[in-house]
């Protein structure tokens, strides 16, 4: 998970001297090529030095070892055979080999390690082995001299007992030096699954040339149905990888099957439909059901995925229905059975099923208030679980299963730290690859309360109780109780930690729980509307600190301040200042909107420090949650836009040409870390659901598994992922994660065909009848810097939706600003200039009118000395290559309140605005504009208000000389 160690599988082993087979021999110092360090892996002469554990006899049968495995074991190291004393020489490569076969489909795990605890491993490789002897070989390099390594083939964990024959074991040194290269496929990047007709359809291509391409759309038939030329980018840091973009949103013809063909290759195909994401919608919910603990999943609901109730207490399981606390913690036991496992182990956590309830409830909420949103799509039938036909909404019995879950983890009355909240359960130890939660023989224990874990019961039980009300009113009131004894629990404990470590289970530790008071102050203000909350809300720090909240990575469950503010937000109340509240998420959009349109991946998450998290996917997700809500506060279909454009990166359109989700494209991640979705490491096993998300690219190298450590290193971000279920850092599946892919799948699937907010919008087969061209198109009220536009109003068959206006420069249209009136002022122009500009309108369809156009010039300058005033700006950048963000503050000096605000400074080196935010922007030559806000217009003397924006730069990035506010020149700080 995020922020935390992952499940490795204990790497059990034994030395000779504890086995019952065990012979000595002299160890053979590591040499040249072709000596094999592996003393008789022919078994020429009988089983010696090999050893086995107590449950196994050595025998020879026709030249090779075999060995009855008995059954009934649960993990791989229950059986084993190995070899201890093997030489090995730190930066040699070795070329590991063996014969082997087993009278059944069984997967087997060899290893080369130390011969003691922590049994850290070289070599950690799995083999599938059936009745046919095959040969298999690996090959790693050492990182350490060893004269004691030991070689072991863990054979336990099947059911049923089998036959293992081994034969020509070998270990040579000077092998090639193992060199991963991922399989990226084609060099033209895409969303394998597929465009909305009339949303934004843009590709990346991989390569080195420098000037335009021609790229060319097909359709399943092969017919070109579309072309145009690419736009080169250069470089990129988050791929390592030299790139062009292509922009092919104008074509909206529905189809199956689409490529697009650019420098010679042509793309994986897909779908432009506007019903691409209904099934992801359902999927990626139905995820959650054979997550559950605590229940058989049937088969019936879940085809292929059918298991035994897991923790109910069936041997050899210890179960979760009377769970005692972890020793010399507490003296009591609980029933906390149910819940959604965390992730790929046996474990269930507060923090992360605090913030993955949310978000599922929050779908809920989402549907019965967004302009877009359509709740019978969420209703009760609509997903694959056991609840269906109760007369509740689904996306709600799902919430409910984990929710009782939380409830239960509630210190009980009359105990120590009574009301808070356990921090976790799970087991003593890591348990190992594959094992079905139903075989997991760990005892299991509650984890101290913590903090943080009471305000994540707090605020999703106070949420519980606003969904669940109409629903079902006793346990709505019994969720409001629950939160409102955390929330006081939590206000006498405030700083109970979960320690940064443990076995068995992630640690979870977060020694910052500001953001989690102001998560649950909003949920229990938003449903009880109590001054007490209320008061808690407006009082916190974070409150009014937008940059803190809205942080330049993402929200998760470390950091969840940004889920009270977009609660705030889109939740009916009375708050004060609700208007600031819903501007700072439109605001925060705009950044995350900034990152989207300057990468050419469409990638909604740009770290400042270039560092791709652990579960990089949901910190994608999670930005685009934050874009989506702007969308249902604004209707601003820029927004909108950013999120589908932000599903390519998830779908494909990526360094690796990776689609993250299970069953969804042509190249789609189908080993997550898992153990009982572990089709890798046994046949009769299933990969992943449908619809289940990868964790993603993890540049952290500190926070790699072995996998990642031995394939990864130098990766650039984007490439550091590998679609292996032992790379727990970079491809496990957790709840968390398919929560926001989950709301995201919601939200773009409410929007059809990415039509205007409110209406149903006919596709290209039911309107391809453009508006008509705007007429008598004037410019007046033309002053130096500024010219109002007028026209009359354009018709058309379903109705104008709006106008399109274009700065027309060198035969381009830019276009400025979009509009629903028939006027528009141009602001920010040169003086003495002549400008042509461009009106288009469009309608829901998208179709495009004939542009008008008119062509005016620009007064002179006025002669008059601008006045000195009592002003003061800052203007600080971070720059990287190409591309900046500023911050800029204005401060009143004077002694006269601004009503509104308007700065203008000059571009001294060719730069320009490529997106910003707190202020109107606008850019004609190096001339830039900037005016206030409705919400940030009023500057009291002493005032302060901080704008910004992304820009891009060539040559250099000289600053501004001369700032003026409202005409007047300012100092600069």
């Amino acid at each position: 998970m995020l922020r935390r160690p992952r499940s490795r599988s204990p790497l059990v082993a034994l030395t000779a001297a504890t086995c019952a087979v065990a012979l000595g021999g002299t160890a053979v110092p590591a040499q040249a090529d072709e000596v094999n360090q592996i003393r008789n892996g022919d078994f020429s002469s009988g089983t010696a030095p090999w050893w086995g554990t107590e449950n196994i006899q050595l025998n020879v049968t026709d030249g090779m070892l075999c060995v009855d495995v008995p059954g009934g074991t649960v993990n791989p190291w229950d059986v084993i055979i190995g070899q201890d004393d093997i030489p090995l020489i730190e930066g040699e490569s070795y070329a590991f080999s063996f014969t082997a076969s087993s009278t059944v489909p069984v997967s087997i795990r060899a290893l080369v390690q130390e011969p003691v605890e922590p049994w850290t491993t070289q070599m950690d490789e799995r083999a599938l082995l059936g009745p046919e002897a095959e040969t298999y070989e690996f090959v790693f390099t050492s990182n350490v001299d060893w004269d004691d390594a030991q070689v072991a083939f863990q054979i336990g964990g099947s059911d049923e007992p089998w036959t293992f024959c081994l034969d020509d074991v070998a270990l040579l040194g000077g092998a090639e030096p193992p060199v991963y290269e991922p399989d990226t496929g084609p060099r033209v990047r895409v969303n394998q699954v597929g465009y909305l007709p009339h949303g934004p359809k843009k590709a990346t291509v991989v390569t080195d040339a420098t000037s335009a391409l021609t790229w060319e759309l097909a359709d399943a038939d092969g017919n070109v149905v579309a072309s145009g030329q690419t736009k080169p980018h250069g470089a990129d840091s988050s791929s390592g990888l030299n790139v062009h973009t292509v922009d092919f949103s104008s074509y909206t013809t529905k189809g199956s099957d689409y490529t697009l063909t650019v420098d010679g290759e042509t793309s994986y195909p897909f779908d432009i439909d506007e019903s691409v994401y209904e099934e992801l919608r359902v999927d990626a919910l139905s995820f959650y059901y054979p997550q559950r603990s605590g229940i058989e999943i049937l088969d019936s609901i879940a085809p292929g995925y059918g298991r035994p109730a897991g923790h109910i207490g069936v041997p050899p399981n210890q179960g979760d229905t009377d769970v005692p606390c972890a020793p010399g913690t507490c003296d009591y036991s609980l029933d906390v059975s149910g819940g959604w496992y965390d992730a790929g182990d046996h474990g269930k956590y507060v923090v992360n099923g605090g913030i993955s309830v949310h978000q599922i409830m929050s779908i809920y909420e989402r549907s019965q208030l967004a302009d877009t949103a359509q709740p019978d799509k969420l209703a009760d039938s609509t997903l694959r679980l056991p609840e269906t036909g109760n007369g509740v909404p689904d996306v709600l019995d799902e919430a409910r299963w984990e929710m009782e879950f939380l409830l239960k983890m509630q210190v009980p009355e009359g105990e120590p730290l009574a009301g808070m909240a356990h921090h976790k359960i799970h087991d003593e130890q890591w348990t190992g690859l594959p094992l079905l939660p139903s075989a997991d023989p760990q005892p299991r224990y509650l984890q101290p309360p913590s903090t943080a874990a009471t305000l994540n019961l707090a605020a999703t039980a106070a949420q519980c109780a606003r969904v669940f009300e109409p629903f079902d009113e006793d346990f709505a009131a019994e969720c409001l109780a629950a939160a409102e004894t955390a929330w006081d629990a939590a206000k006498a404990n405030p700083n109970i930690y979960a320690p940064a470590f443990g076995e068995g289970g992630g640690p979870y530790n977060d020694n910052n729980v500001t953001d989690e008071f102001y998560w649950a102050a909003a949920e229990l203000f938003l449903t009880t509307g109590k001054e007490e909350y209320r008061d808690a809300v407006t009082s916190s720090p974070l409150h009014t600190d937008d940059e803190e909240v809205f942080r330049d990575g993402a929200f998760d469950w470390g950091w969840t301040a940004a889920l009270a503010r977009l609660q705030l937000a889109t939740i009916p109340n009375d708050l004060a200042d609700r208007d600031r509240v819903r501007q700072s998420v439109v605001d925060a959009a705009d950044m995350y909107l900034a990152n989207v349109e300057t990468s050419p991946w469409g990638l909604a998450y740009k770290p400042n420090n270039g560092v791709f998290v652990w579960g990089s996917n949901s910190a994608v997700l999670n930005n685009m949650v934050i874009l989506a809500v702007a969308f249902d506060l604004t209707g601003d279909t820029k927004y909108r836009d950013g999120v589908l454009e932000g599903m390519d990166y998830i779908f494909g359109r990526n360094a690796l040409n990776q689609s993250y989700v299970t069953g969804y494209g042509d190249k789609d991640s189908r080993n997550q870390h898992s153990r009982w979705y572990a089709h890798q490491l046994d046949p009769r096993l299933p990969n992943p659901p449908k619809g289940t998300l990868a964790g993603g690219p993890n540049s952290d190298s500190t926070t790699w598994d072995p996998v990642a450590q031995s394939k990864l290193t130098g990766c650039a971000p984007q490439m550091c992922y590998i679609d292996h279920i032992e790379s727990w850092s970079t491809n496990e599946l957790t709840i968390n994660w398919n929560a926001p892919l989950s709301w995201i799948a919601s939200f773009i699937a409410d929007q059809d065909d990415a039509g205007e907010p409110g209406g149903e919008e006919p596709g290209p087969g039911d309107d391809e009848t453009p508006p008509s061209k705007p007429g008598n198109l004037k410019a007046s009220d033309i002053t130096a810097t500024s010219a109002t536009l007028t026209w009359d109003a354009s018709t058309d068959n379903v109705g104008v939706v709006g106008y399109k206006v274009s700065l027309v420069r060198d035969g381009d249209a830019e276009e400025v600003g979009t509009t629903a009136q028939t006027s528009y002022t141009l602001t920010g122009l040169s003086a003495d200039q002549e400008y042509t500009v461009q009106v288009v309108a469009y309608d829901a369809a998208g179709n495009l009118s004939t542009p008008a156009t008119v062509t005016f010039a620009t007064e002179k300058e006025d002669e008059t000395p601008t006045p000195s005033a009592s002003c003061a700006v800052t203007y600080q950048t971070n720059d990287w290559p190409g591309g900046f963000t500023a911050s800029v503050t204005l401060t009143n000096t004077g002694s006269t309140p601004w009503d509104s605000w308007e700065l203008r400074f000059t571009f001294p080196s060719g730069q320009t605005v490529s997106h910003g935010w707190s202020a109107n922007w606008q850019q004609s030559g190096s001339d830039v504009t900037a005016t206030s806000l409705p919400w940030n217009g009023s500057v009291p003397p002493g005032g302060s208000v901080n704008i910004g924006f992304n820009g891009t730069w060539g040559g250099s990035n000289t600053k501004p000389e001369k700032f003026t506010v409202n005409g007047a020149v300012c100092s600069i700080g």
